[in-house]
């Protein structure tokens, strides 16, 4: 039996066709190799990076700044170009323009400042005037017996033993009482004022329809030397009481008061002239 010759390969010398090169399909050495790391199934893929809100508002101002402080910085620049490029004629009329402007800011400054015076002033005058209003009111009360008075005076007592003091007599006492000075008085409790009437006869003498008896007692507010001398002179009231068979005594008192008072007349007729 005949043996088949033994491959020996291709002749030495030549190469292998491109049809007779092993294939890759099915090499294991074509295979990747072990241990490469391959995508894992069902992870998901990365997303974009975000960035923190705080970080990204302080780039904002950030940036904002800048560009005014640039921009701040341009027009300065140009407004130095711009005056050192200007003719002679408009640099005048610019210096004329704020200087101009600089009189009216100081104009309104001095209109202010005057009317803030004429205001503390209004004030002032208003709360002067208020109180001026307050001490006449007050005088014309004490003087018109609405008003109850405190001050330096005299306290006198009138005797009629006999009763013979008459409506005139007690007239003259109250009228030179008020020519020695007097400002307020009362008697026996009846406050005397503008309008007081003496009435009544010898020893039922009547005060304001109110009957007095003697001795009468006067309670003056004045001068108490003025008045006391006053009442001294020959020809006075002590001469004149003392001639109807009474007496007359003075008692000087540095602090009287007179606190009787009178009703305020309303008036019928007369009116306040509002017109000034």
């Amino acid at each position: 039996m005949t043996m088949p010759p033994e491959d020996t390969g291709p002749p030495e010398g030549t190469r292998p066709s491109e049809d007779t090169r092993p294939s890759d399909e099915g090499d294991p050495a074509a295979a990747p190799e072990v241990g490469a790391a391959a995508p894992e199934v069902g992870a998901a893929a990365p997303g974009p990076r975000r960035r923190d809100p705080l970080a990204a508002a302080l780039i904002g101002v950030l940036t904002l700044l800048l560009g005014f402080a640039f921009t701040v910085q341009v027009r300065n620049a140009d407004d130095d170009q711009l005056l050192a490029g200007a003719r002679e004629e408009d640099l005048v009329r610019i210096l004329d323009e704020v200087s101009s402007q600089g009189a009216r800011l100081r104009q309104q400054i001095a209109d202010q400042r005057a009317a803030l015076r004429e205001l503390t002033s209004s004030d002032s005058r208003s709360a002067s005037a208020l109180q001026e209003a307050r001490d006449r009111a007050a005088s014309l009360g004490v003087l018109n017996g609405t008003d109850a008075a405190q001050g330096p005076g005299l306290r006198m007592t009138v005797r009629d033993p006999d009763g013979e003091l008459r409506v005139a007599d007690l007239l003259d006492v109250i009228q030179e009482l008020r020519g020695a000075g007097a400002e307020t008085m009362q008697i026996d409790g009846v406050r005397v004022g503008l309008t007081t009437a003496v009435t009544g006869t010898q020893g039922e003498l009547l005060v304001d329809g109110r009957p007095i008896t003697a001795p009468y007692e006067f309670l003056v507010l004045g001068s108490p030397q003025n008045i006391e001398t006053a009442l001294n002179i020959p020809g006075g009231v002590v001469q004149h009481v003392a001639g109807r068979g009474g007496s007359v005594v003075v008692e000087q008192v540095p602090d009287l008061v007179v606190d009787a008072l009178r009703p305020l007349p309303e008036a019928q007729y007369a009116a306040p002239d509002v017109d000034d």
